[in-house]
């Protein structure tokens, strides 16, 4: 049947195949999850059916049996009454009904396997929904946790680039000083630099006094 044809490609359903080939595992098991829970319903429907069905036909087979007794009770009523031929004609009615009953049970067989076969399938669809649902759960933990790590490294990364702007302004504070150091030293001479100076300029007017010395004449 239909139903069970349905039931058995999702019982058969490999879903770490599908995980690995769908663009949104969550989403598909989700899904899935949905229509063997329909599926399922159907099943249990169809089951309770066929049960009811079956039980049906074992109703009919015991009325059948019945009248095929209840006839040949007739049948040798009009056998000690001495009516032979109301006595046949309650045999054969018998026999009709005999027959009946056996074609109820062979039905009764067939529905009997039908009804195995839905509660295999019910039981196996339980087992495939149970097995689906951890899937999910296990699938969603996983997807949440991930996503905790990743706010968790965006955070990180956040920080690294904050001290990393911090170091460069720092850097470009150092390089400021520096610079405008090098510019006050620069435009204004050192205590050590001024000295030296001084000390240059006395040479030089010591050695000019000297020369002038020297170049007067001898009688002044």
């Amino acid at each position: 049947m239909a139903l069970l044809d349905r039931v058995t490609t999702l019982i058969k359903a490999n879903l770490n195949d599908l995980i690995d080939k769908a663009e949104d595992p969550e989403k598909l098991l989700k899904q899935l999850l949905l229509d063997m829970q329909n599926q399922y319903m159907q099943v249990k429907t169809q089951v309770a059916m066929a049960i009811a069905d079956q039980h049906q036909l074992e109703k009919k087979q015991q009325e059948n049996l019945a009248s095929q007794r209840e006839w040949l009770r007739k049948a040798e009523f009009a056998v000690h009454k001495n009516e032979e031929g109301l006595a046949r004609v309650a045999i054969e009615r018998s026999l009709t009904y005999e027959t009946a009953a056996t074609n109820f049970a062979q039905q009764i067989e067939d529905q009997s396997h039908s009804v195995q076969m839905l509660r295999d399938a019910l039981h196996r669809l339980e087992q495939k929904i149970a097995e689906t649902k951890a899937k999910t759960e296990l699938l969603v933990a996983q997807h949440r946790r991930a996503r905790l790590m990743l706010k968790a490294g965006a955070g990180n990364l956040q920080d690294v680039q904050t001290e990393a702007r911090f170091d460069r302004a720092r850097t470009k504070v150092a390089d400021v000083e520096a610079e405008g150091l090098g510019q006050l030293a620069n435009g204004l001479p050192s205590a050590e630099q001024r000295l030296l100076e001084m000390e240059k300029a006395d040479q030089v007017d010591r050695l000019l006094a000297d020369l002038k010395t020297r170049a007067l004449p001898a009688g002044d």
